[in-house]
């Protein structure tokens, strides 16, 4: 029997089969106009999308160190670099659409040099929700953010909810980013 006294020390292990919340919001504190916030369930900011141009986004940890530029280049096809926008470094992935209908877009995300992994998003981006699926498993989801009684539900907020595995998240948010940008 344990002590009461005794700390719970969760197991990592344990931890990484956890999924992760993270809630969007461009009314989050810390953030300058037109940036798009994730942050986690106590509100601190883990994520910041910053837009350079029409074209052209940032990916910031919560302390504004560039991790991915993101760029749109013609009819549905997107490209994540690592590093600034100035300084795109190495290509990490390529996302192109291949579906886009009135309520529904499809996405199909292929990693730079690994011609054998791609991921599938679908969704309605006008809604704020989709779907990363990576073959048969789901990667993550977004959805926005209902609330009991509520008639309209506003789309300034949504939630975005990372499955176990093997993608990292910042990876995850930028896709949503490029999936949202349409």
């Amino acid at each position: 029997m344990a002590n009461s006294e005794t700390p719970y020390n969760p197991d990592l292990e344990d931890l990484r089969r956890i999924p992760v919340d993270l809630f969007a919001s461009k009314k989050l504190p810390g953030l300058s106009s037109g940036d798009l916030g994730f942050a986690d369930s106590s509100e601190n900011l883990v994520f910041i999308l910053r837009k350079s141009s029409s074209s052209l986004k940032s990916l910031l940890d919560s302390s504004g160190v560039p991790l991915f530029s993101i760029s749109r280049l013609h009819n549905g096809v997107w490209e994540l670099h690592k590093g600034d926008v100035e300084k795109r470094k190495e290509l990490v992935l390529t996302v192109k659409r291949t579906s886009n209908k009135f309520s529904k877009t499809e996405l199909k995300v292929s990693f730079a040099g690994e011609s054998s992994q791609h991921l599938v998003i679908k969704g309605c981006p006008f809604q704020k929700s989709c779907t990363i699926y990576s073959q048969d498993s789901i990667v993550a989801q977004t959805s926005l953010m209902y609330k009991l009684r509520q008639i309209y539900v506003g789309r300034s907020k949504f939630r975005l909810t990372i499955f176990p595995g093997s993608i990292d998240h910042s990876l995850v948010v930028a896709m949503v980013a490029m999936f949202l940008q349409g």
